[in-house]
């Protein structure tokens, strides 16, 4: 073969790359991107310096917020600068991703968006984070696992004893395992580099202003109940991963998910928390949710799940493992599905 004609096959080989790419590139993303932030995480060096995305995207909230959200105005306008302020977030992270994705090109490119893409998932700090929680209750007690858990979730957990801090890790694995995890991976499918940025605006938008509190019942109104909207695929999926992960451990751990998830998830507080830690209840045959503290205000949350209560670090290692086999199954399936577009392309 001459020069011209190995340039020729070179060509050949980028455009039918960049094609089977336009057509399913956002699966082969969201799996590559995937098993590479399992691997490496966020690197620490890139925290120390560089601080994260999320907390970049937390600033322009926080900081749009201190300017249009004014205590003095009234409750309906109140939801109209929220409206107005999630508008803004939505816009700057859509012109964000479609001008990274514009710059990255080729294949090269493909590599970098890969890169970008893993610093919007969190399943490798998810789990160190549970696992810090069992591992302070084993090597130093009660305390130590109080402070390990108030890490992860928003509740009181002064007063939580052993199994309270258990069932609280637990409970947080599930739900996280949903927003933080899944849903990104799903829309980064979905959307590409874009996708994702758009879907972690509007989830960092209600982790900061979507409570029902004072300051943020009326402006904080529009970012939580777009954020219902868009995990409301994601969290059910999760669920049915939970429940595929259990079938590992026997189909009566993975039925006893499905039949706590359908049954109790529509008791949640949230319309989509529920299913994935349902799900991961009835997997481990514990019970969790209930009624919890925030900030010296007792919510009456519901039970999931019909087994005990009495959860143990033990409980939290089950738990960890039941989350990593659902989130394998979550990278073979997109694998799976970019291999069969690539070859029907």
């Amino acid at each position: 073969m001459g020069k011209d004609g190995l340039l020729q096959l070179l060509n050949f080989s980028t455009l039918r790359f960049e094609a089977s790419m336009t057509f399913a590139g956002n699966l082969g993303l969201a799996a590559a991107a995937l098993m590479l932030e399992e691997i490496v995480g966020y690197p620490p060096l890139l925290l120390r310096t560089l601080g994260h995305p999320v907390a970049w995207i937390g600033a322009l909230i926080g900081t749009t917020e201190r300017m249009l959200n004014r205590p003095s105005t009234s409750p309906i306008a109140q939801k109209l600068l929220g409206v107005v302020g999630l508008f803004v977030w939505l816009m700057i992270a859509f012109a964000s991703g479609v001008l990274l994705t514009w710059a990255c090109r080729g294949v090269l490119g493909w590599v970098i968006l890969i890169a970008l893409a893993t610093s919007l998932l969190a399943q490798r700090a998810l789990y160190e984070h549970v696992c810090a929680v069992a591992e302070a209750l084993e090597r130093n007690g009660i305390v130590a696992g109080r402070l390990a858990v108030s890490r992860i979730v928003g509740r009181e957990t002064n007063s939580l004893d052993e199994a309270g801090v258990a069932r609280a890790a637990i409970e947080s694995l599930a739900e996280n395992f949903s927003d933080g995890v899944l849903a990104p991976a799903f829309w980064l499918a979905v959307g590409g580099l874009t996708g994702v940025i758009l879907y972690k605006a509007v989830n960092t938008a209600d982790s900061m202003i979507g409570h029902r509190t004072p300051r943020f019942v009326n402006f904080g109104w529009a970012s939580a109940r777009f954020d219902d909207l868009v995990n409301l695929l994601p969290a059910r999926l999760a669920a049915l991963l939970i429940v595929s992960a259990a079938a590992f451990s026997g189909v009566e751990q993975s039925s006893a998910a499905l039949r706590a998830a359908w049954r109790d998830a529509r008791a949640h507080l949230s319309p989509n928390a529920g299913w994935p830690e349902a799900a991961m209840a009835g997997a481990l045959g514990l019970k969790l949710g209930g009624p919890r503290v925030y900030e010296e205000r007792t919510v009456a949350g519901a039970f999931m799940g019909d087994g005990r209560k009495t959860a143990t670090s033990e409980d939290i290692y089950r738990a960890l493992k039941l989350f990593r086999r659902a989130a394998s199954i979550q990278i073979l399936g997109y694998a799976v599905l970019a291999l069969i577009f690539i070859w029907r392309d």
